[in-house]
């Protein structure tokens, strides 16, 4: 026998939970007005209002609700569109993904949310990436480099998109230029006047792997802060920069005594050329008057009887 048939276990036609059977389906209206009336008390409504009345006054206040939450959602979604570049900052836009060439300039601008996303970066700040490493030379000895690299992004689109990690790129420029330039010089040319052609070199070298990878760097400066061979034979390096440098400074001392005595040398050499001029016409002089004055008393005499 059914659970709702008449008679047997479920006297008063009542359902196996204790609701009686009314021929029909359960009575969702009332359900559905009860439930009306709570939402109406939330909201501050009289509980005591009818069915239709109720149901107006929920209904409106549903769309009240809903065009304000839809209004605040509007505002928050314009408010978080808007945004600044400074005068030192230039920004590229993504859209979907797909970056949009223009460059963003300084000033306000707005750009939809979620649709757009702006990279931004400062293009007139110098950084600078310190850089230390052991290289072969020409003539097979090791030396030590510690380099400073100064560096402005040039072009931010470049900069921001074409390589996953632009500082990591530098990085990996450096250590080739060093090592193509450090081996192309000799250990003692490195050590002593040759850091103003090993800084000018390397920078040339990183610029044009720069320009290669497209990474929107523009090398500035590239300073040798230091270079020094290998701790283990540093000492007999010391003496031999030492004696070179003694060699460097006797050479300048003697050649500041010879252009100051050579001057004077010469002078009095020409003092001496001179006064033994003047002696020998002096005494060619004397020699003539005495000669004269001879020749006339020679005369006198063969005249006298």
């Amino acid at each position: 026998m059914a659970w709702n048939e008449p008679g047997g276990g479920n006297s008063g036609d009542k359902d196996p939970w204790g609701n009686r059977n009314n021929d029909g389906p359960p009575d969702l209206d009332e359900a559905f007005k009860k439930l009306r009336n709570n939402l109406t008390q939330l909201f501050g409504q009289g509980g005591g209002s009818s069915n239709g009345g109720g149901s107006r006054s929920l209904g409106g206040l549903n769309k009240t609700v809903l065009s304000l939450l839809l209004i605040a959602v509007i505002v928050v979604y314009v408010v978080l569109g808007v945004y600044t570049v400074d005068q030192q900052e230039r920004g590229v836009v993504l859209r979907f993904g797909k970056k949009i060439d223009s460059v963003v300039l300084p000033g306000l601008h707005w750009n939809p949310p979620l649709i757009d996303k702006v990279l931004i970066e400062n293009v007139t700040r110098v950084r600078s990436r310190p850089h230390d490493s052991e290289m072969i030379t020409e003539d097979e000895n090791i030396v030590k480099v510690k380099m400073t690299v100064q560096y402005v992004i040039d072009n931010v689109i470049d900069y921001k998109l074409n390589v996953r990690d632009p500082d990591k790129s530098l990085f990996q420029a450096t250590e080739s230029a060093l090592r193509h330039v450090v081996g192309s010089m000799e250990l003692t040319r490195i050590l002593t006047e040759g850091r103003a052609v090993l800084a000018q070199d390397v920078k040339t070298r990183i610029q044009s792997y720069m320009n290669d990878y497209g990474t929107g760097i523009r090398v500035t400066t590239v300073n040798i802060d230091e270079t020094a061979p290998p701790d283990a034979v540093r000492a007999a390096f010391d003496d031999v920069i030492k004696a070179r440098e003694d060699e460097v400074r006797l050479r300048n001392e003697a050649d500041a005594y010879a252009n100051q005595i050579v001057p004077e040398a010469r002078g009095e050499a020409q003092r001496l050329l001179e006064q033994a001029s003047g002696y020998k016409e002096s005494v060619i002089a004397q020699s003539r008057g005495e000669a004269e004055r001879f020749n006339k008393l020679y005369a006198e005499y063969k005249l006298a009887p």
